[in-house]
């Protein structure tokens, strides 16, 4: 079943437009192929290769792609190991990633990444990873709790909910989303606990982060796709949270500059040469039509830059 509803769909559209020979989109969140769909009926010539870490969620876009054949390849990989193990006969034109989980996983998936649901407290968005979300609320220290909430979440009660979340723990390990979601809600002022957002947001964004490596896959792919990317490519990142949209924002802006050596350089070694140009010199937002139909695109934010030319 379909349940997402691709954000910045348009604008993803106008942005990224490949060569008139078709091209070859890399959609390195495919997620049940809302954007990869779009643009494989926008553009008839177009192939795709879309890579996603979740076997559960691929089958739904395996489904939804069936009917564009052999236009379509599909592979099962975190994308940064993706990115690093691939060497395609032809460069990819564009890449887009769209950060963040879907409605898939928030409704569907059941493990445990929405707060008020009663499942299990898993957020791996693959079965490979080691270590679900219990076992870091339930392994790690008081610090260490806080320091996650703190560095992924930007919670500012962190310190005060991981204390609460040891104690309760000494009582019975915390094993379902519904539970930690209670323990954060007790532990919290009274002006916080009915606030703006619920009050467990930013320590379940936080424990997702961890869980899988989130920051560290965005990193290392965003790298790996400008390696592989042809001269001239472009590629596109949506993120829906700060630490997301600031890691890109920073990646864009320091590859766009004439000198890229480290600031302790003294003299430029590079040579001059920007790796990229930015396409979108400002975040693009969703408009008042799309906020309204689909809330859950409040928050997105979509980046664009185009490789320079060999």
């Amino acid at each position: 079943m379909i349940v997402h509803e691709p954000v910045l769909l348009a604008e993803s559209l106008e942005l990224l437009v490949p060569p008139t020979d078709g091209g070859l989109l890399v959609d390195a969140t495919l997620g049940q192929a809302g954007h990869a769909e779009a643009f494989l009926d926008r553009w008839p010539r177009l192939a795709l290769v879309g890579v996603d870490a979740d076997a559960a969620v691929m089958e739904t876009a395996r489904a939804r792609l069936a009917r564009f054949g052999d236009r379509v390849e599909l592979v099962r990989a975190w994308f940064a190991e993706f990115f690093a193990s691939w060497s395609p006969s032809r460069a990819p034109d564009l890449v887009l990633f769209d950060l963040g989980i879907s409605r898939f996983h928030y409704e569907m998936s059941g493990r445990g990444f929405s707060f008020d649901r009663d499942e299990p407290l898993d957020m791996r968005l693959s079965r490979d990873l080691p270590a679900a979300a219990a076992d870091l609320v339930n392994g790690s220290d008081a610090e260490q709790l806080a320091d996650i909430l703190e560095r992924f979440g930007e919670e500012r009660h962190a310190r005060l909910i991981a204390a609460r979340i040891v104690r309760e723990r000494s009582r019975a390990p915390i094993e379902t989303a519904a539970r930690l979601a209670d323990v954060i809600r007790g532990a919290v002022p009274p002006s916080y606990r009915h606030g703006r957002i619920h009050p467990a947001t930013r320590s379940f964004q936080a424990l997702r982060i961890a869980v899988n490596h989130e920051l560290e896959q965005l990193e290392l792919g965003l790298a790996g796709a400008f390696r592989v990317l042809a001269p001239g490519g472009r590629v596109g990142v949506i993120s829906f949270h700060s630490l997301e949209d600031r890691f890109v924002k920073r990646f864009f802006r320091d590859r766009s500059r004439d000198c890229t050596c480290p600031p302790e350089f003294p003299v430029c070694r590079c040579g001059g040469r920007r790796e990229l140009h930015l396409v979108t010199p400002k975040a693009v937002q969703p408009g008042d039509a799309e906020r309204a139909r689909n809330p859950a695109s409040r928050s997105a934010r979509l980046r664009v830059a185009e490789k320079a030319a060999a």
